[in-house]
């Protein structure tokens, strides 16, 4: 008889785990088959907001729904198998009460099996964390750059650069950690900043433009493959995929116009 291999999910605690050792991998995915990929490298797979932007052509974070996280969470979590899958709550799903966002969120991890959420907002969230934390809701908190507060914070700006508001965001890194979030991703942040904060809680942090410094990190998906046009400073283009989907579409059209394709070894005789 063949032994099958069962193969569990990371977890919540795992990744708790993991403060100050192995620095943990993350990336963004939004559809099943990427998100199959990712989970052979990845410890957590987040469904970020950001899919308003890449998928969707939004302009910001802003204009996505509820209803649009929880169907692209759920073709990740279809897709994986080992990696934890964390799902953005988007604006306007959690900031007017605790229980709305326990309402919000409950919908969320009911409705897509995912292993957690996550929450921008410092301090002023961390009522709310503390909240569903309690009531069996595990999530990722996320300070510095907070896209969905992009209007109030005048745009997409680097945090930290100005030593005396410092004060502030480390207040916020403690009081997620004392909410009972079990990471925090630090956004947009000037290195020593993100050194201070990672040294300073016992949770891990979790960079995306917050140096190396970070327990671990996080990259959009389609940005690291270079699918975008434009990308911001802190990421690496691991892949050059914009430009070969597009020669291979435009061969396709070639090919289809010419008559080259379908050939022979594409069609029954």
């Amino acid at each position: 008889m063949s032994k099958q291999t069962i193969i569990r999910r990371t977890t919540v605690p795992q990744i708790s785990a993991r403060k100050g050792g192995e620095p943990i991998v993350s990336l963004t995915s939004y559809h099943a088959h990427t998100a199959a990929i990712v989970d052979k490298y990845a410890d957590f797979i987040l469904v970020g907001d950001s899919l308003g932007m890449v998928m969707h052509g939004m302009e910001s974070t802003v204009g996505v729904s509820l209803d649009l996280m929880i169907m692209h969470g759920k073709a990740v979590v279809r897709g994986t198998q080992k990696a934890l899958v964390v799902v953005d709550m988007p604006f306007g799903s959690y900031e007017e009460s605790p229980g709305v966002a326990f309402r919000n969120a409950a919908k969320v991890m009911k409705e897509t099996q995912c292993g957690a959420v996550k929450i921008e907002g410092g301090k002023r969230m961390a009522e709310t964390i503390h909240f569903l934390v309690e009531r069996g809701i595990p999530v990722m908190a996320h300070i510095g750059l907070t896209p969905q507060s992009s209007n109030v914070m005048g745009g997409f700006k680097t945090q930290g650069r100005d030593e005396d508001g410092w004060a502030a965001i480390e207040e916020d890194a403690r009081a997620v950690t004392e909410a009972g979030a079990f990471a925090v991703v630090l956004e947009g942040m000037v290195e020593p900043l993100a050194a201070k904060i990672t040294k300073q809680i016992s949770i891990p942090t979790i960079g995306i433009g917050a140096s190396a410094e970070c327990d671990g990190q996080i990259l959009v998906l389609e940005d690291m493959l270079g699918l975008n046009a434009w990308t911001p400073k802190f990421v690496k283009v691991y892949g050059d995929l914009g430009p070969a989907i597009e020669n291979s579409v435009k061969t396709y059209a070639e090919e289809v116009k010419s008559r080259a394709f379908p050939g022979e070894e594409q069609t029954y005789k």
